[in-house]
């Protein structure tokens, strides 16, 4: 049964990409439950086992049910195009008890016998607890599962924003979309998606926050009622690489050509990155990588194209003839 998403005239201008650490720490406790999302995360998922069983996460479970409702205010769309997770996360804390009490409410009643769940009785009684409470369980699953690989993550989602906002400027809102997921379409300027719920709202100038996800596969999730602007989360491209490693070293030839270290940088990146996601990635300084970025750059190997705060490096022709022996 498709959803469908008016546009007007005044929601073109209103569109916007985003990225969230809230939302990728979320979707990651829904990952860890759903193993029809495990198929690209499995490196991650080993690596994570003995971390995430020492975390409680039957409290978020139980608001996450497989088909139905999960509360916006524990996981709204992203304040703008480059927030921190203190940022969000602070909103979620300033959350309304009364309002999240029925949101709650609402995300419960998907789930047979939720209600009569201790976490669920207590929620209703105390709602201001309440919000505390899953903050600080948000807040416990970002610290332990997903801080430590965010520079990883960034890099890969601010590179599917550049992308896309290039094929944006390509083919048009209405171009775009049908592109991001198989089940999305377009005509009449309406955005259709294939679902198993019946959902529609006319956008009403608010726009659309468009938002890469690298938990959120298979998946395409559109959603968030008023007051909250309406939201499409799709899969990142790239994700089937995501958790591999690079390579060990770059091909000898590159090595003596450019040495050791340009070499390495201008090899791992087969998709952009930043500074500090390379560095990541390589074990490097980051000063160093940023000095071998500045000389392949200068050398007309890398291109550089800023993301809010960010700087993501791309590969030019010649840089990817080089790297892959072309």
């Amino acid at each position: 049964m498709p959803s469908y998403l008016h546009f007007g005239e005044d929601d073109f201008l209103r569109c916007r990409f985003a990225v969230s650490p809230l939302w990728e720490t979320q979707d990651a406790v829904r990952t860890l439950k759903r193993p029809d999302r495990h198929g690209y995360h499995a490196p991650w998922l080993r690596r994570m086992r003995t971390a995430a069983a020492g975390l409680d996460l039957t409290p978020l479970w139980l608001l996450m049910p497989r088909r139905g409702h999960s509360p916006d205010w524990l996981g709204p769309p992203p304040l703008g195009p480059a927030a921190t997770f203190e940022e969000e996360i602070a909103a979620v804390r300033r959350a309304d008890p009364v309002a999240a009490r029925e949101d709650t409410a609402r995300s419960l009643a998907c789930t047979p016998g939720a209600f009569d769940s201790p976490y669920a009785r207590a929620w209703m009684a105390d709602p201001v607890r309440m919000v505390a409470e899953l903050a600080d369980a948000v807040e416990e699953v970002w610290r332990v599962l997903i801080e430590p690989d965010w520079p990883r993550l960034r890099a890969l989602l601010e590179a599917d924003v550049a992308f896309h906002s290039r094929r944006l400027a390509e083919v048009g809102l209405g171009g775009l979309l049908p592109e991001l997921h198989g089940r999305l379409g377009w005509r009449e300027s309406t955005l259709t998606m294939e679902s198993r719920g019946d959902y529609e709202r006319h956008l009403n100038g608010q726009g659309l926050v468009l938002m890469p996800s690298v938990f959120v596969w298979p998946d395409v999730i559109s959603g968030f009622d008023p007051p909250w602007q309406p939201t499409l989360v799709y899969p990142a491209r790239g994700i089937a690489g995501l958790w591999t490693n690079p390579a060990d070293r770059a091909p000898q030839a590159l090595v003596r050509l450019m040495g050791r270290g340009r070499a390495a940088v201008l090899t791992a990146l087969a998709e952009p990155a930043t500074t500090t996601a390379l560095a990541h990635r390589l074990g490097l300084a980051p000063s160093s990588v940023s000095s071998h970025l500045t000389t392949l750059r200068d050398a007309g190997l890398l291109t550089a194209r800023r993301y809010g705060h960010q700087v993501l490096y791309e590969r030019t022709p010649l840089g990817m003839a080089l790297a892959s022996g072309g």
